[in-house]
């Protein structure tokens, strides 16, 4: 198979515009990589002050994402503006949770550092756009060069240890036989044990917690926390297998997946594959 070198291209030199790049994002949100994503507006007006580049919204979540776009490098002005709209848009509507998103051309070391600093308190996403040309035409290729910062579950944890006896009380014997159940025949991660907190039932080894899974027994059900990135792939062997998958968790990066004892049992094998990649990659 042939191979070539593509070339790497400034838009700005190519004569195209931020007006022909966010054209771009609307016809196709995915270009993005933040999942398939609604348009809710763009140059999106807000009272009294300027306007949101592009307005996109999960239509599972229901997540808003402010996003400003710069060609060329990233600034000062940049940053501020994409802070200040998102905590516009976050007053004016808060029954939404909103996330921040810059989009670059070049996200500089310098302003790397003061927005890594900015993520500890606001939910950002940096990305640095890269064009490509090849045989004429112009491709664009988005990557995450900063995430927003997860919420810890190892946090509460410490926070809100509890005991079996409480789950006891709390759930039922079949849904925490259902946990003992995945936990001894299911989960192929030697050395961990159940650990029991105030709102979920997570893992620990030597102690120390790692919550690649998570339990939540309920009366009648059991919901599973499986802490995987979302791809199309992940979510249609879930979709096809007929489980009630609820919306994507992005602020802990997991999916959830509410558990009956026929499904735990018509699908261990798919389970257990999950919980694996879950160890594979949080391990």
């Amino acid at each position: 198979m042939d191979y070539f070198e593509p070339e790497i291209v400034s838009l700005q030199r190519l004569g195209l515009d931020e007006r022909w790049l966010q054209d771009r994002i609307a016809e196709n949100p995915k270009l993005l990589g933040l999942g398939d994503l609604d348009l809710r507006g763009r140059e999106w007006q807000q009272p009294g002050a300027g306007r949101v580049d592009l307005l996109l919204q999960d239509p599972e979540s229901l997540r808003r994402y402010e996003v400003e776009i710069q060609l060329g490098a990233t600034d000062a002005s940049h940053i501020i503006r994409t802070i200040e709209y998102w905590d516009i848009e976050k007053r004016r509507y808060p029954q939404y949770d909103h996330c921040a998103v810059i989009v670059a051309e070049n996200v500089t070391g310098r302003f790397m550092n003061v927005i890594a600093l900015l993520n500890r308190s606001v939910p950002l996403i940096a990305l640095q756009l890269s064009a490509v040309r090849v045989d004429g035409r112009v491709g664009l290729i988005f990557t995450r060069v900063l995430d927003e910062m997860p919420l810890a579950l190892e946090e509460e944890d410490e926070q809100e240890p509890t005991d079996r006896s409480y789950w006891e009380r709390k759930a039922s014997p079949e849904t925490l036989e259902l946990v003992d159940r995945m936990r001894d025949d299911m989960v192929a991660a030697p050395g961990y044990e159940l650990k029991y907190n105030k709102h979920y039932i997570g893992m620990a080894k030597d102690g120390r917690a790692n919550n690649f899974i998570a339990f939540i027994p309920r009366k009648r059900a059991l919901l599973l926390h499986v802490k995987l990135p979302k791809t199309d792939d992940t979510t249609a062997r879930i979709e096809e297998a007929s489980l009630d998958l609820l919306p994507y968790d992005r602020n802990y990066s997991q999916y959830r997946i509410r558990l009956s004892e026929n499904d735990v049992t018509d699908h261990a094998d798919l389970l257990t594959k999950l919980m694996e990649e879950a160890h594979e990659i949080q391990g």
